[in-house]
């Protein structure tokens, strides 16, 4: 599978990850995105537990998706192994500033994340999910998104539950 996130023809990820139909993977980017949000609003003293919990849900989750690639023989599974390692490996480093007294670089690193996370689940974990429902229940997912009217009037998304096309 190439990587066709950042192409010209790329259409543009959305503002947060959309459930992908495999519920252990949904569950875990469901966590991930919390983490992601209380990041928009930590304070100066928030920071440094906020990045042990966000390392650790890192580790778990990443663990989790390279034991499912691996364990199932996910053919496209060594770049998005890599980008796993990538991305630990700069949440070690401003853990590292943080532990030090130094959490300039949290701020900037969470948007990041947060900014990275919709693209990566929307071109790599997508294709986990659909390999993971596959393998487990013999189709493909298919998860429905209905407007529902939010509380202004105007429309947003939700997605009821994965759905699972034989």
């Amino acid at each position: 599978m190439s990587d066709r996130r950042h192409a010209a023809d790329a259409p543009p990820a959305a503002a947060v990850a959309a459930p992908l139909g495999y519920a252990p993977m949904d569950s875990i980017h469901a966590e991930f995105e919390v983490l992601l949000r209380r990041g928009e609003v930590a304070a100066v003293e928030d920071w440094l537990p906020l990045l042990v919990e966000l390392d650790a849900h890192l580790r778990s989750h990443f663990e989790a998706e390279d034991h499912w690639m691996k364990d199932t023989d996910f053919p496209p599974r060594d770049c998005h192994i890599d980008e796993h390692a990538a991305v630990l490996k700069s949440s070690a480093e401003v853990l590292q500033l943080a532990r030090a007294g130094d959490v300039a670089a949290a701020p900037s690193f969470v948007a990041s994340l947060a900014d990275w996370f919709p693209g990566h689940a929307a071109y790599l974990d997508s294709a986990l999910a659909a390999w993971m429902c596959k393998r487990q229940f013999g189709g493909r997912p298919v998860v429905l998104h209905r407007p529902v009217k939010a509380q202004g009037g105007s429309p947003a998304l939700t997605a009821p539950g994965p759905r699972v096309a034989r």
